[in-house]
């Protein structure tokens, strides 16, 4: 048994750390609602960006003049894999989920002899894909300074991407991230970006006489919806990041005041116990007296 000054020394420990989770809560939360209301603004921009993309884009479907964007490379033998996760940790299982779904879909491509390529955006994913994908790292975007996400972190990372594939270092792209939910609800989501998919109900609309051509507009909208559907990622991942850390915060801060009553109901028995011990070896000394 822990003689007293260990206990209480524990206590000590545990009731700072309790500290720390709970400060580390409540500041997720307020970070939270403003990742939340960016990520839910963008979701209007990017829907309504699809649909325009996936309308020209079935009106060129299987053109000579499609666009390389649209059309891909005509191979589907190497992939580059975008993994979206955060900076730092303490955020429950927000970057192992994006970097399990990421490391399955790698090692699928790898076994059916597919060369596969990654790119990290945030240094856990990068740090955890290193243990075993070490070989397919290709490149990593760091975001630690950037206090707030922005478009301009989208367009560089979209910048290296399109020059990636315009020296014909991939066919396809995927960028994998967390889309939020709710606080305690982050879904693992693979998105292709390159070539763009265009849906299999999707109709061209015949209200729009296009001017210039639908390819010379998709040259300069496809590109656009790439950095956009990257922008709308980092949003999400963001809004999601805020929310795990907001749940595993407030699950530590539980579990460091269930430790806390343990541990006090502990020290009261054995300084309980300390004092019957000393009270009996008193009664006794009397009694040989």
């Amino acid at each position: 048994m822990p003689n007293l000054k260990d206990l209480k020394n524990r206590i000590a420990s545990v009731k700072s750390t309790r500290k720390i989770t709970k400060a580390m809560q409540m500041v997720a939360a307020a970070k939270l609602r403003r990742a939340q209301d960016a990520a839910e603004a963008a979701r209007p921009y990017a829907d309504k960006m699809a649909d325009v993309v996936n309308g020209l884009a079935a009106s060129v479907a299987g053109s000579e003049t499609a666009p390389k964007l649209l059309a891909g490379t005509g191979s589907e033998q190497t992939h580059l894999l975008v993994v979206m996760t955060a900076e730092r940790g303490l955020c429950g299982g927000f970057n192992s989920s994006i970097v399990k779904i990421a490391r399955y879909r790698a090692e699928k491509l790898i076994k059916e002899g597919k060369t596969v390529k990654i790119l990290t955006v945030g240094k856990k994913g990068r740090e955890q894909l290193k243990r075993d994908l070490s070989a397919h790292l290709v490149d990593h975007v760091d975001l630690s300074e950037v206090k707030r996400v922005s478009y301009e972190n989208a367009a560089d990372i979209s910048k290296k991407v399109f020059e990636m594939f315009d020296a014909g270092e991939f066919d396809v792209a995927t960028i994998f991230y967390n889309r939020f939910e709710s606080v305690i609800s982050q879904v693992p989501t693979p998105k292709q970006i390159i070539p763009a998919v265009v849906p299999a109900d999707a109709e061209a609309d015949a209200l729009y006489d296009y001017e210039p051509s639908e390819e010379a507009i998709l040259e300069d909208l496809l590109p656009r919806s790439v950095t956009t559907q990257i922008f709308t990622a980092l949003l999400e991942n963001g809004a999601s990041e805020q929310g795990a850390r907001m749940s595993a915060m407030d699950n530590a801060t539980r579990n460091a005041g269930d430790m806390i009553d343990k541990l006090t109901t502990e020290y009261n028995r054995s300084r309980q116990a300390a004092i019957t011990k000393e009270l009996i070896e008193i009664i006794s000394g009397a009694e040989a007296l």
